[in-house]
């Protein structure tokens, strides 16, 4: 039998709150399939079945019923709530599948994991469900209220943070073709104009065989020459390094020294 649901509503459990189901919701929120007056945190079966979408708890995972628990025997998955809930954005053609490699490798996948137990990263890390997990009442004695407040306190950050990794997404694409343009044009160095985010273009358009090794665009008042690096995932490394006697020098100093 089908269930009859409150359009627009999402329910989750009551209690501790984790990064999961607080991605879940936010990403619900952010591509408006809920409305944040109608989230409801309970674990009251009745209540929960009223809800259009239920995560992290009721023990199934069924996306076209709008269910996504993953704790149950059934489900063997690496996901948690917030990836059922992105693949259901992708399935359902709400997100690309471009943003959707976007916000899973910057930050669902690493919810995923948390929340199912591997965490990634040693001590002193504070990674977002880190974050978000400090957002909960520190009194194990909170009330509902006192925790439910925190929950929305915790999921207005959240929402916040992916949207910006939305906007920085949507920016970068908007970059692309300028990005193209100077890899067709130019050779050995990339000459740009104007500040853009430019290197995730690069290597998605065939960077690591492009001959460029050096980049020069505005940063503010100022003009920044960088080497490019070998890889994305080498980011931090370079094709060639600038001259080590630059190494240091500002103004009159660099100029003597560059002949530039």
């Amino acid at each position: 039998m089908e269930r009859v649901t409150i359009p627009r509503s999402f329910g989750s459990h009551d209690g501790r709150f984790h990064a999961d189901e607080v991605s879940a919701c936010a990403l619900l929120l952010l591509f408006n399939k809920c409305d944040v007056d109608k989230v409801v945190r309970t674990r009251d079966p009745q209540t929960l079945s009223s809800c259009e979408y239920i995560c992290d708890v009721g023990g199934i995972y069924n996306p076209k019923e709008k269910l996504f628990d993953h704790h149950q025997a059934d489900y063997q998955g690496e996901m948690s709530s917030a990836g059922m809930i992105l693949i259901y954005l992708l399935e359902e053609n709400v997100i690309s599948k471009e943003l959707y490699n976007h916000l899973d490798e910057e930050l669902i996948h690493l919810v995923d994991a948390y929340d199912n137990g591997k965490d990634l990263l040693g001590p002193g890390v504070a990674t977002f469900s880190h974050i978000i997990a400090n957002f909960a009442p520190i009194s194990y004695e909170a009330t509902s209220e006192e925790e439910d407040n925190a929950f929305f306190e915790a999921l207005g950050f959240a929402m916040g943070h992916i949207h910006r990794l939305i906007e920085r997404f949507n920016y970068s694409r908007s970059c692309r073709e300028l990005v193209k343009e100077r890899m067709e044009q130019d050779g050995e160095c990339l000459f740009f104009d104007v500040g853009i985010p430019w290197i995730e273009s690069f290597f998605e358009l065939g960077g690591e065989s492009h001959p460029a090794k050096f980049i020069i665009m505005p940063a503010g008042p100022h003009w920044k020459l960088r080497g490019i690096p070998p890889s994305l995932k080498e980011r931090m490394k370079v094709r060639i390094p600038l001259p080590l006697t630059w190494a240091g020098l500002l103004e009159e100093e660099l100029k003597n020294v560059s002949g530039i």
